[in-house]
């Protein structure tokens, strides 16, 4: 894998999942309670024996920077490295990043310095564990310029994927993005051709992109270099080279989710608590997830009742009940609260019990949650303050609203709570 140069796509504004990209770009929001999105497919790229990763990023990459730095430094004795590349202007190109393709584009003349025979190009916002070398082997058996990782898609979910349709070889003959009816109908694979069972591909006919891709590294640069005007790998660049290029498939039939969405995100979260298998597990010694090392204390529980959830590191609990939750680094739960189906991302920083007390002495309301507080079907961004008997459980049923001056959204009905916000004693969201 040592002539591997991966490449992790930061994604643009993050408008589906904002409000968590208010502060801080995709890749950096946090997940699982300890973990940053970006830590997915760089630990599978580390996993995998790539260790040449750059990340392209363009929006509030100042924390992503951060995490990097302070998490995934190689030895001085091998080429490893993992390095942001933020959107730059310069005299030749004056515009930020236009699409996914335009991003990789405008940082050819560093990536085509190195000495590899292929690009590998990731996401960085899915949640999945996969092992590329497996991927790459594909690829390089098949003599391809183009492979594409795809997911097997039953019937009722096919229309919300762009999907592609390919031969006896497994090579790609055609795209459509997100076809309905007759449309539909006509990209019906068989997809025993990447290894299905007869059973599974009789129920999963449709085969759809990841968004992960490998190129041949001359490949990649003669089609960014011709065509300037597209700008996305997905919806132009990649069905314009499937006709004069070998493009193939390759079947990833395990565990992915996109998790783009605030709704998504949450569902994603939520399911890592499922017992006794989640869909997505944290506990493989064989391919472990790495992110920073904050060597906090263990958590605290004073007579808590606590049932199917994920509590991180160095958390206070105080006579409460927790209940199909997770809950971030340093959480800080007061006595009477109760906390449902909801996900707290905890806090960057302690407040020592002195500065605690004179916070609620002054009447201010210190870091976490205050006593006697209820808690349903939310979403709580690191340093949130919450008072003293708030109840955040979206009574009127609310599906989308923007309350940013109150210190909150609602999404799908998911009540979203800014990073840094105060909700004061008594609110009922």
């Amino acid at each position: 894998m040592k002539k591997v140069l991966a490449i992790i796509l930061g994604g643009g504004a993050g408008t589906r999942l904002y409000p968590l990209t208010k502060l801080r770009a995709k890749p950096a929001v946090p997940v699982a309670g300890k973990y940053r999105l970006i830590d997915i497919p760089v630990s599978n790229c580390i996993n995998s024996e790539i260790f040449k990763i750059y990340v392209l990023t363009q929006f509030n990459s100042a924390s992503l920077n951060r995490h990097i730095a302070r998490t995934y430094n190689f030895s001085g004795f091998s080429e490893g490295f993992v390095e942001v590349l933020a959107a730059q202007q310069t005299p030749e190109n004056p515009n930020w990043f236009q699409g996914t393709a335009d991003a990789v584009r405008q940082y050819l003349w560093m990536l085509q310095e190195w000495d590899v025979d292929e690009f590998l190009i990731l996401s960085g916002d899915h949640l999945y564990r996969m092992d590329y070398r497996l991927f790459i082997q594909r690829h390089r058996e098949t003599n391809a310029d183009i492979t594409l990782s795809v997911i097997p898609i039953d019937d009722r979910r096919a229309s919300d994927f762009g999907l592609m349709k390919i031969d006896n070889a497994g090579r790609v003959i055609d795209f459509s993005e997100k076809p309905k009816g007759e449309a539909l109908t006509k990209m019906r694979v068989d997809t025993t051709v990447l290894g299905l069972t007869p059973e599974q591909a009789a129920s999963q006919p449709y085969i759809a992109s990841m968004g992960i891709y490998v190129f041949k590294k001359d490949v990649l640069i003669k089609l960014l270099k011709e065509s300037l005007e597209r700008t996305d790998f997905g919806k132009e660049i990649i069905p314009d080279a499937s006709k004069d290029h070998n493009v193939q498939a390759y079947l990833f039939d395990d565990y992915w989710e996109d998790i783009g969405t605030i709704e998504a995100f949450y569902n994603a979260n939520l399911a890592l608590t499922q017992q006794p298998m989640p869909p997505f597990s944290f506990y493989d010694e064989e391919a472990p997830i790495y992110t920073r090392a904050r060597y906090l204390p263990p958590t605290k529980l004073l007579d808590c009742h606590v049932t199917e959830s994920i509590i991180g590191e160095g958390c206070i609990l105080k006579n409460c009940r927790i209940q199909h939750s997770v809950l971030g680094v340093r959480s800080r739960i007061e006595t009477g609260c109760v906390i449902e189906e909801s996900l707290l991302m905890g806090a960057d920083f302690y407040q020592a019990s002195v500065e605690r007390q004179c916070s609620i002495d002054k009447g201010d309301i210190p870091v976490g949650i205050g006593p006697d507080t209820i808690i349903r079907r939310a979403i709580i961004d690191k340093n949130a303050r919450i008072g003293h008997d708030v109840k955040i459980i979206n009574k009127d049923n609310v599906q989308e609203a923007d309350r940013e001056s109150q210190g909150f959204y609602i999404r799908s009905g998911i009540v979203v709570v800014l990073k840094n916000a105060v909700i004061t004693d008594g609110t009922i969201i």
